[in-house]
């Protein structure tokens, strides 16, 4: 790559609902000739061999065979946020191509979230709000009431990034903190947050008063908590899910949160997203439903646009890759 030329990048749109923010588009440009997917169609012939990089927001453009076919001279995909279950990993390394994602751009926004919700469910905030707008109110009752986060114990299901920000948090509540996790995290960081490992899920689920879920999506932890997870909870407990949709059996959550298994849920992400409008999940008094806000900060947001960009800038320079996701 000559001096001053930017190297040709793929994006889906500008604007609209899966394009790069208009406001990121200056700072973009400053760096990338950035190439829409519409352009790109239009003059493949031309664009193929420029093409250097992909910018990858928010699941667009979708990557394939046939997309890498077509791109020879590619070197990284940069993919907003943490998960990179929507890509194959193996297909795209085989072609030579690294991939990068923005792991610490999203983690003190989906932790604070995942407290949000917590807070939210146990202290019943959106039935609140409800009963506090509606027209048919005539009073407050005293006996309506929720439940303190305050000396409960909090399990932790993939303490990473993420989950270990949300330990440090729940500290601050005076929460019992239980983990579960792939790895043991070392001592320091146990004793810095009061955490008990649990080797064995099942421990935790059954001492917990408050499950969340922050695992990435994976073959092993699609449908991580079904059934049998479920009736290992207490009935007066809560699952907060803050990774991905497919980590819950929602057939099998439908059924625990209408027959007292468990007391409630707080969901920040479901499968599919949306949902369909005559979902079950969506008709229950006991289920908060987020549409996936995890990282929906404007900082973080423009944290993770920055973290690509520099993903980028060093794939296509051959050095390496921060953040890179290895196969």
């Amino acid at each position: 790559m000559e001096e001053n030329e930017h190297p040709y990048t793929l994006i889906n749109v500008i604007g609209g609902t899966n394009g790069v923010y208009e406001d990121h588009v200056e700072f973009l440009e400053k760096h990338f000739k950035l190439i829409t997917m519409k352009e790109f169609t239009e003059n493949k012939q031309d664009l193929s061999h420029k093409i250097k990089a992909i910018f990858m927001w928010f699941h667009k453009p979708v990557v394939d065979r046939d997309l890498l076919q077509s791109l020879p001279n590619l070197k990284v995909i940069a993919n907003c946020g943490v998960g990179v279950d929507h890509l194959d990993l193996k297909l795209i390394s085989s072609f030579g191509v690294k991939v990068a994602n923005t792991p610490f751009a999203v983690s003190n926004p989906t932790a604070d979230l995942g407290m949000a919700l917590m807070l939210a469910s146990a202290r019943r905030i959106v039935e609140g709000h409800q009963i506090a707008v509606s027209p048919d109110t005539k009073c407050f009752m005293a006996d309506w009431l929720g439940e303190e986060i305050n000396g409960a114990t909090l399990g932790i299901i993939g303490m990473g990034t993420i989950g270990y920000k949300v330990a440090q948090r729940a500290r601050a509540f005076e929460m019992n903190i239980l983990y579960h996790n792939r790895n043991r995290r070392n001592e320091a960081d146990e004793q810095a947050v009061g955490a008990v490992y649990c080797p064995k899920l099942e421990d935790l689920l059954q001492g917990s008063d408050f499950v969340i879920l922050s695992v990435n999506l994976s073959p092993q932890t699609q449908k991580l908590i079904g059934r049998k997870e479920l009736e290992l909870m207490k009935p007066t407990a809560t699952l907060i899910n803050i990774s991905r949709g497919q980590v819950v059996d929602q057939d099998a959550l439908v059924n625990a949160l209408k027959n007292g298994v468990i007391k409630a849920a707080a969901l920040d992400v479901t499968y599919p997203e949306p949902l369909p409008r005559d979902h079950a999940l969506l008709h229950l008094k006991n289920v908060i439903i987020t549409p996936h806000l995890g990282s929906a900060t404007s900082k973080a947001r423009h944290l993770m646009m920055r973290n690509m960009v520099e993903s980028i800038l060093a794939g296509v320079s051959g050095l390496p890759v921060p953040n890179e996701v290895h196969v």
